[in-house]
Order: structure tokens, then sequence, then C-alpha cells
């Protein structure tokens, strides 16, 4: 019994800071998980023990008021054989008397610490549950932080992403832009030159054809056209 109520006091003592730092530390609810799994293990070995002192206190408590009125009544039967002058039977009455006394002073000391003992277990188990609940109600409101730093986490993530991204995207868009510019001058200057070799060719074809008909001209006045 008073192994079990040293589990109990440990588990009630259990500082509650800092199993709430170590579940922050552990991002992670499980510490207060396993509190409360060995409190509720150890209330149902309490409720047991309660249910079995406690019988023990009333069985105790029956025995001994049973010895106090066997004693009492034996007390006044000796007093009436006394009077009667029946000296034997009143000393055989007396020891029985003295004999059910000493066993009800036993049953009454034993009694009193069984009592003593079931009212300790009582007191154990409001402690217990008073500071289980407290616990589970923690664990909730710890299990909304977890998630709420999760989420945040998970936003500022996203955030970050967003914002290197829109880095990356202005130089990528910038160096696309001048990649496209580039390919557009190339093509201009390739249309420049092709442009400037037929204008070319067109002129030397134009050229060519002034200088056949000056030479023909020429020709004729000199008599020598076919």
């Amino acid at each position: 019994m008073a192994g079990l109520l040293d589990k109990i006091n440990t588990l009630i003592m259990a500082n509650l800071h800092s199993l709430v730092d170590r579940a922050l530390q552990q991002n992670s609810v499980a510490v207060l998980d396993e509190y409360i799994r060995q409190a509720e293990n150890n209330l149902a070995a309490l409720e047991d023990a309660i249910a079995t002192v406690g019988g023990n206190v009333r069985t105790l408590k029956r025995k001994y008021e049973e010895y106090t009125a066997a004693a009492e009544q034996l007390d006044r039967d000796i007093d009436v054989l006394l009077q009667k002058g029946q000296d034997t039977l009143a000393a055989a009455a007396q020891s029985d008397l003295n004999s059910k006394q000493r066993l009800a002073e036993e049953y009454k000391v034993q009694y009193e610490q069984q009592a003593a003992e079931h009212q300790k277990l009582l007191d154990a188990r409001l402690k217990l549950e008073a500071k289980l609940t407290t616990i589970k109600q923690e664990r909730e409101h710890l299990l909304a932080l977890l998630e709420l730093a999760k989420s945040k986490e998970v936003s500022l993530k996203a955030i970050k992403s967003l914002d290197d991204l829109a880095g990356i995207g202005d130089s990528d868009v910038a160096r696309i832009g001048d990649q496209i510019r580039a390919r557009l001058d190339q093509a201009s200057a390739r249309m420049e030159m092709a442009t400037s070799r037929l204008d070319q060719q067109m002129d030397e074809i134009l050229e060519r054809d002034k200088i056949d008909q000056q030479l023909a001209e020429r020709k004729r006045r000199l008599g020598l056209s076919a």
C-alpha cells in the first residue's frame, strides 16, 4: 500500500511546468500522454485499494462494535450474578469480559489505523484526480498551441518560398527578356544584311541594264548594229 501511495505522491508532485517545457522541446504532447497513462493506471489501482481498505474498515468497525456491545452486556450480567451470589459464574463472566474488552480494543486500534489509511487513499485519489484533470486540460491547450505553431511555420515557409520565388522570377524574367531582345537584334541584323544584299543585287541589275542600253546606243551610232 505504501508503495502505491509513493507512486501516487510522485505523480502528484510532478512539476507541471517541467512537463510542459519538455513537451515544447520535443514539439509533442507524448510526455503528457505518458504522465496521463501512468496516472490513470495508478488511479485504477488506487480505486481497488480504496475498496479493499474500505471493506476492511467496515469489517473492523463492526467487530469492534460487536465486542464492545458484548462486553457491555457481560459487565451488566456480572453485576447481576454478584447480586445473586453467583461468584463462580461472575468470575467466569469476568474472564470472558476481559477477553472481549481486549479484543474490542485491538479491533478499535486496527479500525482506527485502517480508517486513517483509508482517508489517506481518499485524499490521494482527490489530489490525483485534480492533477490529472489539470494535465489533460494543459495537454489540450498545448496541443492547440503546437498545431498553431506548425501552421505558422508552414505559412512562414510558404511566404519565404514566395519571396524567394519573386526574387528569382524577377531575374529570370529580366534574363529571358534580354535573351529575346538579343535574338531580335540578331534577326534584325540578319534582315538588314539580307535586305542590303537584295538592294545591291537590284542596283547591280539595274546598273547593268543601263550600261547595256548605253552600249547599244553607241553601236547604233557607229553603225555596228546587227
